[in-house]
């Protein structure tokens, strides 16, 4: 017998150019690929990675303004006013990798794309990519095609300084993709609320911060902060942050001009620090989980060699930083306190406040967990999966579990029988979930459904110990199922608002109709979608076909067999978003609060 096939010789060696092997291996440089429909897809990544250039630009103080244009197509085009590329290095600077200015710190000292890499994936992953450089009246521009160069051109220019990037999104790569301006919006928000001073426009809107993260911060926690934001800024860092009456704490933090979502050194530094700072100032030793109960607070620095996870930088690991942030957060901290005193009564109050709540909790946590364990060992509404993440890390590439929160016993079970039992669990609620808008801590505490969900996914001591990647609320299509769906929504609002600000929680979309002949099925999800089945499947003139239109009144009326293509590879999912944290309270008085005719009013005008 011979295994031809499993020779391995000099032949088997292959050596791959840097663009070949971005485009081979692209979840190494940008994550996940995706199509837009989600805010990390790899089309916002490489969007982000040609901005970052800019940004880096404005932080080593040239240029003031990114000008960011998105066509109908998907085309992109962004144009700073930087430096520019030296002209003679400019396709070597986007198409090598390990090639920049980035590694030289006389010429970038903070930088976010240190490894040299941006650039070049967005070149490799783009059907086509232009860049033009402009320096003092000259310009050298380049053209490539999948990361093959096709034309340099060089010349005279009359230009301000600076380079110009015109890319379109490879569709071999990114198949049925499109641009989310909000979400584009949303990234050049906070672009410019840490690079304060830098100007973006899009669309025909500019972005534009004068105070930095004091301005995030004031966006974010209009009308729900307990006092004025506590800011500071030097060369390195800035911080702010103000409690709330809200639950547990929220951060948003920075890297050279990039916002790391899982946080990282810098963001446990700065919790440590303002422990520290509070409690020299208080000549006491608060409890920091009394400390930093409601705030919300944002943090930047600047890191000369910055090392994160991945290429996608959502988390700084650098140790060395740690101390050096700590000591100035809290020295600072401590520094504003004593020099403004009425401002300090209050924060001292607030921690207060929440120790009492804490201590008065306790006994009630300690209730509800004996009166758990005599129930079961086990979670009784939980059908668990056997894969979970490793609480505070993320997924291997391309590995994600979840959990469904369905209603009733049968849609549960039809889920249950078509799921994947390694990354996809299921709870199943028993009824309509208790409203708990405007009710204390203590409530989820008592409500035994709402303390089961927060067991299983384990989130009750911090939000960073999540069982799941994913929580997914799967409700029926009618009346009902949207009102268990907003109550589902205002549990985790109210209580555990950090989960949907980092995008853990969606909405599974499921078909409403099922439209079909003898030779094909077509799922509809909206009436729109069924008309134009029906007008598919039935044919026209003579050659018209009889065709069946089942309505879903339920999850539970779908079958096994039908529901495991509804929650595999390509399933539906809307990712719920919150623009900003002032939004919740007023969101969920109008929802769930006790205006009722108001609220009547409001739906019956906007009934279809």
């Amino acid at each position: 017998m011979t295994l031809d096939a499993a020779v391995y010789d000099e032949s088997k060696i292959k050596t791959l150019s840097s663009l070949e092997h971005i485009r081979l291996r692209p979840g190494m440089y940008i994550g996940r690929l995706g199509n837009g429909s989600h805010p990390d897809d790899g089309i916002y990544i490489l969007l982000k990675e040609v901005i970052d250039n800019g940004v880096d630009e404005f932080i080593m103080g040239a240029g003031k303004t990114i000008e960011i244009a998105v066509g109908e197509e998907g085309s992109v085009r962004v144009r700073d006013y930087g430096r520019g590329i030296p002209l003679g290095k400019l396709v070597e600077c986007v198409s090598v990798i390990n090639t920049g200015a980035k590694y030289n710190t006389d010429a970038f000292q903070f930088s976010v794309g240190l490894n040299g890499v941006g650039t070049k994936a967005v070149n490799a992953l783009s059907r086509r990519f232009e860049v033009t450089s402009f320096r003092d009246g000259e310009f050298a521009r380049a053209v490539f095609v999948a990361g093959e160069l096709q034309e340099e051109e060089k010349g005279l220019s009359k230009e301000k300084n600076g380079t110009l990037v015109e890319f379109q999104p490879d569709p071999a790569m990114f198949p049925d993709y499109t641009f989310n301006r909000e979400f584009i919006r949303k990234r050049l928000k906070r672009y410019a609320y840490l690079n304060a001073g830098l100007h973006l426009d899009f669309d025909g809107e500019s972005f534009y911060s004068e105070k930095g993260l004091l301005d995030l911060l004031e966006a974010e926690t209009s009308g729900t902060q307990l006092y004025e934001p506590i800011h500071f800024r030097d060369k390195t860092i800035e911080f702010a942050f103000a409690h709330t009456d809200n639950y547990g704490e929220t951060y948003f933090s920075f890297v050279n001009g990039t916002y790391t979502n899982e946080g990282g050194t810098h963001l446990s530094a700065f919790r440590e620090g303002l422990l520290k700072g509070i409690n020299e100032f208080a000549g006491k030793k608060f409890d920091g989980e009394d400390v930093r109960e409601g705030v919300v607070g944002a943090v930047a620095v600047k890191v000369r060699e910055p090392i994160f996870e991945s290429q996608t930088k959502n988390k700084l690991g650098n140790t060395d930083i740690r101390a050096g942030i700590v000591a100035v957060v809290r020295d600072e901290v401590s520094a504003f306190l004593y020099k403004n005193t009425e401002l300090a009564e209050l924060v001292i109050d607030k921690i207060q406040q929440s120790a009492r709540v804490r201590k008065e909790l306790q006994h009630v946590r300690k209730e509800a967990k004996a009166k758990a364990r005599k129930v079961a060992l086990k979670i009784p509404q939980l059908k668990d999966c056997k894969y979970h993440p490793a609480p505070g890390k993320p997924s291997p590439s391309g590995r994600e579990n979840m959990i469904f929160l369905t209603e009733g016993q049968s849609a549960s079970g039809s889920i249950v029988s078509a799921r994947d039992p390694m990354t996809q669990a299921v709870f199943s609620l028993k009824g309509k979930p208790y409203n708990v808008y405007g009710q204390p801590l203590a409530t989820l505490y008592k409500n035994d459904e709402m303390y089961s969900i927060m067991r299983a996914l384990d989130i009750e001591d911090s939000i960073g110990r999540l069982r799941f990647d994913k929580i997914i609320i799967a409700t029926d299509a009618d009346v009902d199922g949207l009102h268990i769906r907003n109550l589902i929504l205002t549990f985790f609002l109210h209580y555990f608002e950090s989960l949907v600000k980092r995008g853990h929680v969606y909405i599974l979309e499921t078909p409403i109709f099922r439209v079909r002949n003898k030779e094909e099925t077509i799922y509809c999800y909206s009436d729109k979608e069924r008309t134009e089945a029906e007008k598919k499947l039935a044919g026209r003139g003579s050659k018209r076909r009889p065709v069946e239109i089942t309505r879903f009144k339920g999850l539970g009326e779908i079958s096994p067999k039908e529901f495991k293509q509804f929650i595999g590879p390509d399933m539906r999912l809307q990712q719920v978003d919150i623009d900003t944290l002032s939004e919740v309270p007023r969101i969920l008085e109008f929802y769930m609060g006790k205006n009722t005719p108001d609220r009547r009013e409001y739906i019956m005008a906007h009934l279809v």
